[in-house]
């Protein structure tokens, strides 16, 4: 219980260093208290802000266009996964996914954030390099946005792609508060006849009493000496007594939800050789695409011989997964929202946070779209229909999962994004920490404290190498920036780093203020796999 106490005192002193800052709709961060700590590396006193004039001069030089005005309301609302079953959950609105927000490249987004939720809340602008005060981080970049309060989001946005916004705070994006981001080229090179967003999810809200801080109090107990009740697959007792943890956020201002009477969530045996073995933490009672279960699938209409851009976002919390089109071949164009050399697949694998953008021309008939929880041999189902034909059933399989499989990190940039060659003046290494056992996940052996930072320079060219001691695969994402794979690998700004791998990126230093890195597995990102990058003055 000493690591729960740790964090629980973080969280104190966070809520303490906030008593001066302004009011959370104001959007502003003065009065932050940035000066503490310094993890050893350089005194933060020597940080930039997030709302300091360099980053002020890196909006203008984004050259802010018209502006897009949206509303959005954080609300706990019952939500239809179809095929009979409804959850009441936490949501932007009462859809899920959430409307897609929609603009062109040159725009900007004013989006105001209405929080109806029990807890403080916060949105993060998923791949954007955008402002360092609009990033969504509640104790580095913004204050909690609290129960009955709003936040005015207001930002450039500079480069075209697939993209999507989810919550900082907590486990929350594991709920229903997630939608896709769509920004379009004025410029769109490529040709096609419609278009697809299909966002991919791991469902465990609402169902037979789980939540997600439910799952995190039982995973945070790790694996030794307990009783799991089983494979984690719904039966069993979830031995919540006396583990509360729904107040142990990384982030401030949040008032404690329910206790979670499901059942065990805690998967044992996923393996996956895609991801080097153990596939995952959770079993999930639902896996969905758009927000459908299988058994009631999202049903995608067009005609034979189009041509569909798909856009596909994986906004699970502990799954990766791997898709396919029943009788077709994908041909990959962009990854994270960067173009890439075309490359054809049979099928695409995306960890948590990626992004992938395919063309593919349909043939005449109703066709699956099946994304495989890849290691726990459950899927999620969308039909595409272009004429006649039986509706799949929940349990079929395309023979393209077992074909080609193609993810972000086996991909070229095009040559129109690709990162110039260079030396790097700095090199930063995050060794990924951790295990099962204990549930101890870190970064270099550090739980996320938000006043240790990693220091860089505006201007440099920056290498980042993930060091993945664990015996678990980390979808590892960078805020505020995009990175190169090395030897011309695509732009990515999240990447799966295998267990007992290294991965180095380059990125240049050129997006000023405090900028997150941590796994994009939402349990063992609030279990303490998270950083920070700051850069100095």
């Amino acid at each position: 219980m000493s690591r729960l106490t740790r964090r629980t005192v973080l969280g104190a002193g966070l809520a303490a260093a906030g008593t001066g800052l302004l009011t959370a709709c104001s959007g502003s961060m003065s009065g932050m208290d940035h000066s503490s700590g310094g993890g050893g590396m350089s005194p933060s006193a020597d940080y930039l802000t997030p709302d300091g004039k360099q980053v002020g001069a890196a909006e203008a030089l984004r050259k802010p266009g018209p502006e897009r005005r949206f509303r959005l309301t954080a609300v706990e609302t019952p939500l239809d996964l179809g095929g009979g079953r409804t959850v009441r959950s936490w949501a932007y609105g009462d859809d899920l996914p959430g409307k897609e927000i929609r603009v062109t490249a040159g725009d900007t987004l004013a989006l105001t954030l209405a929080n109806n939720l029990p807890e403080a809340t916060s949105v993060h602008w998923h791949g954007l390099a955008l402002r360092n005060d609009m990033d969504g981080v509640p104790g580095l970049t913004q204050r909690d946005i609290k129960p009955g309060g709003s936040f005015d989001y207001r930002f450039a946005v500079s480069h075209p792609g697939t993209y999507w916004f989810h919550p900082h705070s907590g486990v929350q994006q594991d709920r229903g508060l997630y939608a896709p981001l769509i920004v379009e080229d004025p410029k769109e090179p490529l040709k096609y006849d419609k278009e697809w967003v299909i966002v991919l999810d791991d469902w465990v809200d609402g169902v037979d009493g789980s939540t997600p801080d439910g799952v995190l109090a039982e995973l945070s107990k790790g694996m030794g000496g307990m009783d799991h009740g089983g494979s984690g697959s719904g039966s069993g007792s979830g031995g919540m007594e006396g583990h509360d943890m729904s107040n142990m956020s990384m982030t401030t201002g949040k008032s404690p939800s329910p206790k979670s009477a499901g059942p065990s969530r805690m998967l044992m045996g996923a393996t996956s050789d895609l991801l080097g073995g153990d596939a995952g933490d959770v079993g999930y009672p639902h896996y969905l695409i758009n927000g459908r279960t299988p058994d009631k699938p999202q049903t995608f209409a067009a005609k034979p011989g189009d041509r569909i851009r798909l856009r596909i976002i994986n906004a699970g919390g502990d799954t990766a997964f791997r898709i396919a089109l029943g009788g077709h071949k994908l041909t990959v164009t962009h990854t994270d929202g960067f173009p890439v050399e075309h490359t054809q697949a049979d099928a695409l694998l995306l960890g948590m946070g990626e992004r992938l953008d395919a063309l593919v021309t349909v043939g005449s008939g109703t066709f699956p779209l099946t994304a495989l929880a890849e290691g726990k041999n459950r899927t999620a189902l969308a039909v595409l229909r272009t004429g006649a034909g039986a509706e799949p059933t929940s349990s079929v399989r395309p023979e393209e999962l077992d074909g080609k499989v193609v993810h972000g990190g086996r991909l070229k940039a095009a040559e129109s994004v690709r990162l110039e060659s260079g030396r790097p003046d700095r090199t930063i290494e995050f060794k990924l920490t951790g295990s099962m056992t204990k549930y101890d996940w870190a970064v270099n052996g550090k739980q996320y404290d938000p006043a240790q930072r990693y220091p860089v320079r505006s201007g440099e060219r920056v290498r980042l190498s993930f060091v993945n001691s664990t015996t678990m695969w980390h979808p590892m994402h960078l805020h505020g920036h995009t990175y190169g794979l090395a030897d011309g690998g695509a732009r990515k700004d999240t990447s799966i780093v295998l267990p007992g791998k290294k991965l180095e990126v380059d990125f240049d230093a050129d997006n000023p203020g405090l900028w997150m890195i941590h796994c994009h597995n939402v349990y063992h990102a609030e279990s303490g796999m998270m950083t920070v990058l700051g850069y100095l003055k």
